[in-house]
C-alpha cells in the first residue's frame, strides 16, 4: 500500500507538508502544492479516508503538559533548576507545532483532578493530541492517555499503546561514555550524584556507569552513589554531605548540568580546586555549562531533536498511524576543562 511518506519523498517535502495539501490546510505555495499532487497521482496514493476524517474533526490544538505537579499548575516551577533543561526543548516544541500551523494549549486546572478527568477535560476541547513533558514514572495520567487512545507523545516518560509512544535520550550510553572519559584519566573512586533513582532514566545511567568500569575490570563503589534530588541546593548539600563523610574520590558525575554547578560551589567552599583536586562532569550541556569555571565536561542531549521529533511522531498518530515504536536519541560526550588526570595518591 502506498503511504504519504511515500509520496513525500518523491514530492522533495515532509510528511506534513503532504499531510497539509491533502486537507486542504496550513499555507501551502501553489509549486509545492502541486508536486505533492502530482506524486500522489504518480504513485496512486489514496488518502485513509477515516484518519483524514479524525483530523477534520479535531481542533488543530495540541495540549502540552509538563511535570508531576499535584496542584496541577506547572509554569510556575519553570523557575526550579530541575527543569532547566525543558526550557530548550519547549522552544523546539513550539517552533515545530508552529510549522505545522498547530497551537500549543496548557489547559488551567480543571476541577477534577483525577487521570480521568485530566482525559475528559482534554476530551472536551477537542485536541488533536498531546505532548507529555517529564512526568513521573508514578503519574497516573500516563497509563489514563494510554488507554484513552488520544495521540499522545511522552518526554522523559515512558508510555507505549496504540496512538502512545515516547521520547528520550540514550541515558546509558551518555553516562557510560563520561565515565570511560574519566577511567581513561586515571580515576578509580568517582562519585555519582544522581537526582533519583526512582525512574528508568536515573536507573539507566548508573547501570551504564557500571557498564564502563566492568569493561575496564574495575568495581564501583556502592556508598559512592547518592541521590539528591534535581536542583542545584539539592545537588549542593548532597555534596557537602558527601564532603564531610570522606574524601577519598578523585571525581564526581552530577545527574545534570544544574546539579554540577551547585557541586563545584561546594567543592570550592572546602578549598578543593576542579580539576587538580576533583574532577567534575554534568549531564545535558546546557548553554550554561561552557560558562562556568572551569568550563563544564558533559553529556549532550539532543535537545532540538526531542523537541521537533516529539511533534513529528505525534502527527503521524494524528494522521491514522498506530503502534509508532519509540525514538531513543543519541548522546554525545563534550570534554571541557573540569576534567583532568587524576591526582597522584
Amino acid at each position: 500500500m502506498i503511504t504519504s511518506e511515500q509520496v513525500a519523498r518523491l514530492a522533495g517535502v515532509s510528511r506534513t507538508t503532504v499531510s497539509r495539501v491533502l486537507n486542504g490546510t496550513g499555507r501551502i505555495s501553489e509549486e509545492v502544492r502541486q508536486r505533492v499532487l502530482e506524486a500522489a497521482a504518480t504513485l496512486g496514493y489514496e488518502p485513509n479516508v477515516v484518519a483524514q476524517s479524525m483530523v477534520r474533526q479535531r481542533s488543530r490544538t495540541i495540549v502540552l503538559g509538563m511535570f508531576h505537579v499535584e496542584e496541577g499548575l506547572s509554569f510556575s516551577r519553570l523557575g526550579e533548576t530541575k527543569h532547566y533543561f525543558y526550557l530548550d526543548v519547549l522552544k523546539y516544541i513550539e517552533a515545530e507545532a508552529a510549522e505545522a500551523d498547530y497551537d500549543l494549549l496548557q489547559p488551567s486546572r480543571p476541577q477534577d483532578m483525577t487521570p480521568e478527568g485530566y482525559v475528559r477535560s482534554l476530551r472536551t476541547r477537542n485536541v488533536a493530541g498531546a505532548i507529555l513533558l517529564a512526568l513521573s514514572s508514578a503519574d497516573a495520567r500516563i497509563p489514563a492517555l494510554v488507554q484513552a487512545d488520544l495521540p499522545t507523545v511522552f518526554i522523559d516518560a515512558v508510555g507505549q499503546g496504540r496512538f502512545a509512544t515516547y521520547i528520550k535520550s540514550d541515558n546509558g550510553n551518555g553516562a557510560r561514555q563520561v565515565t570511560e572519559h574519566l577511567l581513561s584519566l586515571g580515576h578509580r573512586r568517582i562519585a555519582f550524584l544522581t537526582g533519583s533513582l526512582s525512574n528508568m532514566f536515573g536507573m539507566e545511567r548508573i547501570l551504564g556507569a557500571q557498564q564502563a568500569f566492568t569493561s575496564a575490570g574495575y568495581s564501583l563503589d556502592p556508598d559512592l552513589i547518592r541521590q539528591s534530588g534535581w536542583n542545584t541546593e539539592q545537588a549542593y548539600e548532597a555534596a557537602c554531605q558527601l564532603l564531610n563523610e570522606r574524601r577519598d574520590f578523585t571525581a564526581i558525575v552530577a545527574g545534570s548540568d544544574l546539579m554540577a554547578m551547585g557541586i563545584l560551589r561546594a567543592l570550592r567552599e572546602q578549598g578543593l580546586c576542579v580539576p587538580k583536586d576533583v574532577s567534575l562532569t554534568g549531564f545535558d550541556d546546557v548553554g550554561l555549562a561552557r560558562y562556568t569555571e572551569p568550563g563544564l565536561t558533559t553529556v549532550r542531549q539532543d535537545k532540538e531533536a526531542m523537541g521537533r521529533q516529539a511533534i513529528q511522531l505525534l502527527l503521524r498518530m494524528i494522521e491514522g498511524e498506530e503502534y509508532i515504536p519509540p525514538v531513543t536519541l543519541p548522546t554525545r560526550l563534550v570534554v571541557r576543562q573540569s576534567t583532568g588526570p587524576a591526582p597522584i595518591a
